[in-house]
């Protein structure tokens, strides 16, 4: 099931929610907050919610460049459900949203999850991480290395700088 989370009805949010409390050991406000107001991809087992990932847009710079980029949040697979293509289901469809409306896909992850993604095809920022905040641009030395991007429109230089737009929590 693919849906905005407007159309999403406060059961499926919580059950979305509950997923992700259960996959991250717990999801602060403000990690929620940064999967809602885009486009989300539900896998369903049973009349249960097993797997999620979402997109929402945000601003990336990168060599000048503003660039429209489709941010992917909150995947997960159920522990019970793992191992059964459902996570690379979610991103395939996370990834088709992503080349229809954007100009690169961007994510951060763990070292533990790197190699799902390179799996997926995304590849690996080499370059500096920065966030660009109300006080100017800072760099997020903490995040180089654990962002990924898929190319869509954007000429990108792997190695060189890239920059997020300022949200509140995990910046990256």
């Amino acid at each position: 099931m693919i849906a905005h989370t407007a159309n999403l009805d406060p059961v499926t949010l919580r059950s979305v929610r509950g997923l992700l409390d259960a996959a991250f050991g717990g999801l602060g406000e403000h990690d929620w907050e940064h999967c809602l107001g885009g486009m989300h991809v539900l896998v369903h087992s049973e009349g249960e919610v097993v797997g999620h990932g979402c997109v929402v847009q945000r601003r990336l710079l990168h060599r000048g460049q503003a660039l429209r980029a489709g941010y992917v949040e909150g995947v997960a697979v159920r522990p019970d459900s793992q191992g059964r293509g459902h996570g690379r289901a979610v991103m395939a469809e996370l990834e088709r949203l992503i080349r229809g409306a954007y100009e690169l896909g961007a994510l951060s992850t763990t070292e533990q999850a790197a190699g799902f993604y390179a799996f997926c095809g995304w590849q690996r920022w080499r370059g500096p991480t920065s966030v660009v905040t109300p006080a100017g641009t800072e760099r997020t030395p903490d995040d180089d290395g654990g962002v990924f991007v898929l190319p869509v429109t954007a000429a990108l230089d792997l190695d060189g700088e890239l920059s997020c737009d300022y949200r509140e929590g995990d910046l990256w």
